[in-house]
């Protein structure tokens, strides 16, 4: 009961702040980044205890790729809450709230135990940081939407005075490339260590996961490597590093999709 209750908080608050700040940003009116980031602790507070009494089993990890995603999605709020602090992140809640009541309500929804897998500490130790690298590099994606949307805005007089709600573009940027650089080293460790952890990280049922997971890496390098070396930006950059992140969703939620929904029906 506690669980749902929880999970229910964290529902209404995102979507109540997705409502208002969506609305303030469109009629083009400022807010104060500690009304996001105020908004931002209560809704972490109940989505953290949600996902601790779906996920945390004694001495074990009960993973879904809807709890997972969850997870992810709690993790990436923590990440640009924290950031914030320091950096003009508190404008990527305007994504995250709305996505964030999205994959709490699917986790609640679909929280079925045929569907929920028990992990050790020591699978735990791949999938820690397999997770950290995907929420790092979801917030890029959602920085490089962001920065879509300047560059739209600023060949669109209609919507300058909203582009200008935001920090720059040269800061959003470099926002942009810092996060990818993270997000890499994090995803180096996780496909290296589970190719420690796991046995064969090309059995039959991680092999789709394997192969997408180092085509993004690649992207991602090939981006970085392209950033520095030809000077890459704009909407080149964008599109590589959505190209990146669609690669890495397919990794983990296109896999387990298969694996847990359509072969358990099979």
């Amino acid at each position: 009961m506690i669980t749902l209750s929880a999970n229910l908080i964290a529902i209404l608050v995102y979507t109540a702040a997705a409502l208002y700040f969506g609305s303030q940003f469109a009629r083009q009116q400022s807010f104060q980044p500690s009304q996001l980031l105020g908004v931002a602790c209560v809704g972490l507070i109940a989505h953290g205890v949600g996902i601790y009494g779906l996920s945390v089993n004694g001495n074990s990890f009960n993973f879904s790729l809807f709890s997972a995603s969850s997870l992810i999605f709690w993790l990436i709020n923590i990440i640009v809450l924290v950031s914030s602090l320091k950096k003009e992140l508190h404008n990527l809640f305007l994504l995250l709230f709305p996505l964030s009541a999205i994959a709490v309500s699917v986790s609640i929804i679909a929280n079925n135990p045929e569907w929920q897998h028990s992990l050790s500490y020591t699978i735990a130790a791949h999938v820690i940081p397999a997770l950290l690298a995907y929420s790092l590099l979801t917030i890029a994606s959602l920085q490089a939407l962001i920065l879509a949307y300047q560059n739209h805005a600023l060949k669109n007089k209609s919507r300058i005075a909203n582009a200008r709600l935001l920090p720059p573009l040269q800061t959003m940027e470099s926002l942009l490339f810092e996060l990818l650089w993270v997000g890499e080293v994090l995803l180096t460790l996780a496909i290296l260590s589970g190719f420690y952890f796991l046995e064969d990280m090309f059995a039959q049922h991680l092999v789709h996961k394997t192969v997408f997971a180092l085509s993004a890496w690649l992207i991602y390098a090939l981006l970085l490597w392209g950033r520095y070396q030809m000077g890459w930006r704009g909407n080149k950059a964008i599109r590589w590093a959505l190209a990146g992140f669609i690669c890495l969703m397919l990794a983990y939620f296109g896999s387990r999709l298969v694996l847990e929904v359509f072969l358990q029906r099979a």
